[in-house]
């Protein structure tokens, strides 16, 4: 079953460079590959939003109903990093007013929600799992 959802995206109020950091990002990206699809929902349960993340931003929305985006984490750059560890510059853009203040909880809210997706092996679709591939001894 594909889960289908749209989203407003209004004019932008700002933009701002940021850096996330490394293990953030990492773990985002390998969830999303992970779930197989081309994007992956984390409900940020602490916050009542939505995270929706694919291959070129991180969307953020209020999880109450509204269908709006209120930032984004876009144009990400992790080929501008020297090593794996080190933060991955992006581009943070504010879609309304109170975006800024949202900001401030929502770095640590989404780790610990990537982390709880991680720990319970989600990601995928409800009960799929990854196949088991039997080494051949030699």
């Amino acid at each position: 079953m594909q889960i289908r959802e749209s989203f407003h995206r209004p004019q932008a109020l700002s933009r701002e460079p940021r850096r996330l950091p490394a293990a953030l990002y990492n773990l985002a990206f390998r969830l999303r590959h992970r779930a197989g699809g081309s994007h992956l929902f984390v409900p940020i349960r602490s916050m009542q939003y939505l995270a929706v993340l694919d291959e070129e931003e991180f969307i953020f929305v209020d999880g109450i109903g509204r269908r709006v985006i209120e930032l984004a984490w876009r144009a990400f750059r992790p080929f501008d990093r020297n090593a794996l560890s080190d933060p991955v510059p992006y581009e943070l853009v504010y879609y309304l007013p109170g975006a800024a203040d949202t900001m401030l909880r929502l770095q640590s809210e989404f780790a610990r929600a990537l982390e709880l997706l991680a720990r319970r092996g989600s990601g995928g679709p409800a009960g799929a799992s990854s196949p088991v591939v039997p080494l051949k001894k030699p």
